[in-house]
């Protein structure tokens, strides 16, 4: 497999391999490199889910999303759950349970996004970067759930990381509020 890169920039590294399938066809292919990152569906004691409202400008829209960063210096994933539920949100949690992790498009784009959910909340001082645009709002699980099934949540990590964690509660693997 031959690899050139293409693009180096502040997260990502773009690359074009050349690759040999299983099935022996070759072919050329774009592969962006990105350091991953963790997400979190944050529970406070009365069932709501922290929810941000985030100005994403790939798509000049505002998106409903869960407290969520890339991962700094290869940090541990929940490492990275903790810093950006912090940071987002102004949350501190002290139970942490690991939901799995996603792909977001492994087509083409390296980079998976460890999920959890965070209970036993207590509140601490935000720091959002300058880079970021968002409202912090806390909104029923079940409402959460009917927006994500409406189609109202699309981000891929928040639809996955909600319909899990609702699923562990409705199952009673997970101490429900």
């Amino acid at each position: 497999m031959d690899k050139q890169p293409e693009f180096v920039g502040k997260i990502i590294t773009v690359e074009v391999r050349r690759i040999t399938l299983p099935n022996g066809h070759q072919m050329e292919m774009e592969v962006v490199h990105h350091p991953g990152g963790a997400a979190v569906a944050a529970l406070n004691d009365r069932g709501e889910i922290c929810l941000l409202k985030q100005y994403r400008c790939v798509f000049n829209e505002w998106l409903w999303e869960i407290p969520a960063g890339k991962r700094d210096h290869q940090e541990p994933p929940l490492a990275t759950a903790q810093r950006e539920l912090a940071e987002e949100a102004g949350v501190l949690a002290r139970q942490w349970t690991a939901l799995g992790s996603m792909l977001s498009s492994p087509g083409v784009f390296g980079e998976r996004v460890y999920l959890y959910l965070a209970q036993r909340l207590s509140s601490t001082t935000a720091c959002v970067a300058q880079d970021e645009v968002l409202q912090v709002h806390w909104v029923a699980l079940a409402d959460t759930v009917r927006w994500v099934m409406k189609g109202d949540i699309m981000d891929a990590k928040s639809v996955i990381a909600i319909l899990k964690a609702a699923q562990l509660i409705k199952t009673g693997e997970i101490q429900a509020p």
